[in-house]
Parts: C-alpha cells; sequence; structure tokens
C-alpha cells in the first residue's frame, strides 16, 4: 500500500519540511497528499526525519492503558541541555510539555524473540525530567487531520533534559505530582497524569513491535514517554520550568 502511494507521501514529507526549514508554515497538505492512514504517517514521519540528519530518540505515548501507542522519530539536532535559551523563528509555536524520558545504556536490537520488560529496564542508563517543545510546518496542527499532525513528527520541536534521577525505580509514577510555570506561575499542576496508565509498558513496545521501523534501539538514544501536562503555550521572552516531586526539575527560556 505504501509503495502505491509512495510519490505523493514522498511529496507530503517533502511540504512539510520545507515549511519547517524555511519556517513558513502551511494550512494544511493538499487532500491528495495527506495520510490515510498510520503507516502513511509513519512513513511520512521518517522521510522528514532523515532530512533533518541524526535520530536521538523516539518520543512514544498512548491515550489510556488500554490505546495503542504511537510514536515519532526526533531528530539530534533539537536536543537541549537544561536551561537551555531556545531563540530564532524556528520557534514559533513554543508548545510545552513536561515528561519524563530514559537515556538507554545498552543497545536493544531487533530480534525475534520479544524483549521482556526486565530486559528494557536493564538496558536504561538514566531517567530524567525533560520538557518537550513542540512545533509544527503547519500554521495550527490542532486544526488538521490527527493523521497529518502526526505525519508531522508528532509535532517534536525541541528536548530539553534535565539531570538523571539516580533512584528512578523507586517512584511510584502513579502518584507522582508535577508542575509546568511559565515564567513563575504554575500552569499545571497534576498527580499521576500521564495518560498511557502505565508508562513503563511504552519501551517494551517500542522495542518489540516497533523494531521493524527502528531497526533497534541503541545506546544512547533517548525514549520520552508522553505528556504528563497536556499542551501548554509560552510566548515569546518566557521562562519555563517543570518540577516532578521525585524525577526532578527541567527549565527553558525563549528569547
Amino acid at each position: 500500500m505504501i509503495e502505491a502511494r509512495k510519490q505523493q507521501l514522498l511529496e507530503a514529507a517533502a511540504l512539510l519540511f520545507n515549511a519547517r526549514r524555511s519556517h513558513t508554515p502551511i494550512a494544511d497538505l493538499p487532500a491528495a497528499l495527506a495520510p490515510t492512514s498510520l503507516d502513511e504517517a509513519y512513513f511520512i514521519q521518517d522521510a522528514i526525519a532523515a532530512e533533518f540528519g541524526p535520530i536521538g530518540g523516539w518520543k512514544i505515548g498512548a491515550g489510556s492503558l488500554e490505546a495503542t501507542p504511537a510514536y515519532a522519530p526526533m531528530p539530534l539536532a533539537w536536543f537541549y541541555p537544561n536551561d537551555s535559551l531556545l531563540s530564532g523563528p524556528r520557534f514559533r509555536y513554543r508548545v510545552l510539555e513536561g515528561e519524563i524520558a530514559f537515556l538507554l545504556g545498552k543497545d536493544l536490537p531487533a530480534r525475534a524473540t520479544p524483549y521482556s520488560r526486565a530486559e528494557v529496564v536493564a538496558a536504561i542508563a538514566s531517567c530524567h525530567p525533560i520538557i518537550e517543545e513542540l512545533e509544527s510546518g503547519l500554521i495550527d496542527p490542532k486544526a488538521v487531520a490527527p493523521l497529518t499532525a502526526s505525519a508531522d513528527l508528532q509535532m517534536n520541536g525541541g528536548f530539553i533534559y534535565g539531570p538523571a534521577y539516580a533512584d528512578w525505580q523507586s517512584i511510584d509514577f502513579s502518584a507522582e505530582r508535577v508542575t509546568l510555570s511559565v515564567n513563575g506561575v504554575a500552569e499545571v499542576d497534576r498527580t499521576g497524569s500521564n495518560t498511557s496508565g502505565d508508562l513503563m509498558r511504552l519501551l517494551p513496545f517500542l522495542a518489540n513491535e516497533g523494531a521493524a521501523r527502528t531497526g533497534g534501539l541503541k545506546a544512547g538514544q533517548w525514549i520520552t514517554t508522553g505528556s504528563w501536562t497536556g499542551n501548554t503555550p509560552a510566548p515569546a521572552g518566557s521562562h519555563a520550568e517543570v518540577v516532578f516531586a521525585h524525577a526532578g526539575r527541567v527549565s527553558l527560556r525563549f528569547s
């Protein structure tokens, strides 16, 4: 099915990539080019990501405990250390999500036998609080079909990582509290709010069901596991901070 639509999907990827590269967002994809399945959206994601260089990791999340996770590549060029200043025309949309991410310390190559949860956990080097900064090649990604918004790298625009939390396996993620503040004002205050229901189920899914697409997970890649805070806009010139009760804090600044 992808082969029959390959040229159209590559055209869709080129439109979204050029919209991001030129900082000139488009209203929507032409109807003939828009993805009609998750596989087509993933094909577009991969084509866009290839244009931005090496992959630094993957974002994955699920809307509920029963929902099948969805995932997207994150370009390494968009990774930033704690309290980075994000400046320039690339940062237009400026919507933030507080998340928890894991840095892999061991390869998890594709294999016929599924990885157990324990094997995947053993491959984790560290756990970090992060802010995912959302951007898009679309003027308003909420105004288009969900598959089109997903095709645009699931709106990934930046990955800002805080310090590692050493004792992360002791955290009860179902009871972990998080706040997100913009310019010192708490915009979000939630507890146990990761929508996947069990964020640790996401990594084995990516290692197993995702292996055909990822080619296997690699040491040094980051896996971020979905928003705890929903979507919070931040104005130009602002300072934003996410604080988890145990997992730690991370911040960024916009020029």
